[in-house]
């Protein structure tokens, strides 16, 4: 599940650290004791009528970490049932859910690591699954607080149990890394992340125009990475803007690339909340709207009392 800031700047991001919850479902060891009692809410609106979401609160343990859960839901909408012959029975539905267990905990002043359990759930009209996955991140933030890094292996379980009795499924295992730069001098904020550290050519088996299969050492190379920016001129509010090449070679046709791979959005944060918004252009056919709220009831608790 991507938030607003996550999807506006490319679709992956492991090392930004700003105090917005929802990264840490991208990495957990981002989990800060600056989101104590946070409260996020995230909804997209997808292409072919498909919707999903994702809630997250996060609460410190004292003396312990900081721990957050949450839970997210794909819903693929109503499907028509037919019989063999093609004779309209009904309909059935189909959707997945996920819950997240999340806890990081400070190495030292500038290292943090964290882990997420996720136990995963999918049915598809009377046929279920159910998994575990884990993700383990650590991240790094200098002294100045200016640069960020980090790197999480996410996606790392097994199925337990299939949806009628076949070979069990791999998970999408995946390792990320990237690095995040704020300008000293200058109100920009800078972002690389590199996926699929697990394996290097990232193409399908297909034939090229030319009649020879896959691609050059470049082209591998480039379809790890997803770049994001930022301007940030007043820290209450941020437009974003990423590039996601792999995204981009996959879904432009020869018709017209339009906008595919990239992605844009802004973001407004105040005492008692933040919201966000991020658009990510997928193909001619369309692009998803994500929309985030983060809310801080502790804040706003202490505003009645005041």
């Amino acid at each position: 599940m991507q938030s607003g800031i996550v999807s506006s700047l490319g679709g992956s991001n492991v090392s930004l650290m700003n105090g917005d919850v929802n990264l840490a479902s991208c990495n957990p060891s981002l989990l800060s004791p600056e989101m104590n009692n946070n409260l996020a809410l995230n909804y997209v609106n997808y292409l072919a009528g498909i919707n999903y979401g994702m809630s997250v609160y996060s609460f410190t343990l004292p003396g312990i970490g900081n721990s957050a859960a949450g839970i997210t839901y794909l819903n693929y909408g109503a499907f028509r049932e037919a019989d063999e012959s093609g004779v309209i029975t009904g309909t059935f539905r189909a959707a997945e859910y996920a819950l997240s267990l999340m806890f990081s905990r400070e190495i030292d002043s500038s290292f943090r690591a964290g882990v997420t359990v996720k136990p995963v759930l999918s049915h598809l009209e009377k046929y279920t699954s159910f998994g575990i996955a884990v993700d383990i991140g650590v991240s790094w933030q200098s002294r100045d607080r200016l640069t960020s890094a980090g790197a999480v292996i996410r996606n790392a379980g097994f199925q337990v149990t299939t949806y009628d009795g076949e070979t069990r499924e791999k998970l999408p295992f995946e390792i990320q890394a990237g690095i995040s730069r704020r300008l000293a001098h200058a109100p920009f904020r800078f972002s690389a992340t590199l996926r699929h550290l697990e394996r290097f050519d990232l193409t399908h088996d297909y034939e090229t125009p030319s009649g020879t299969s896959g691609s050059g050492f470049f082209e591998d190379a480039a379809r790890h990475l997803v770049l994001g920016a930022e301007v940030l001129p007043h820290k209450n509010f941020y437009f974003s803007a990423g590039f996601n090449y792999q995204r981009r070679k996959e879904l432009m046709v020869e018709s017209g690339t339009a906008m595919a791979g990239f992605s844009w959005g802004f973001g407004i944060n105040t005492t008692y909340l933040s919201l966000g918004f991020g658009r990510a252009s997928f193909h001619l056919a369309g692009a998803s709207n994500h929309f985030s709220i983060v809310v801080r009831p502790e804040m706003i608790f202490k505003k009645f009392k005041e």
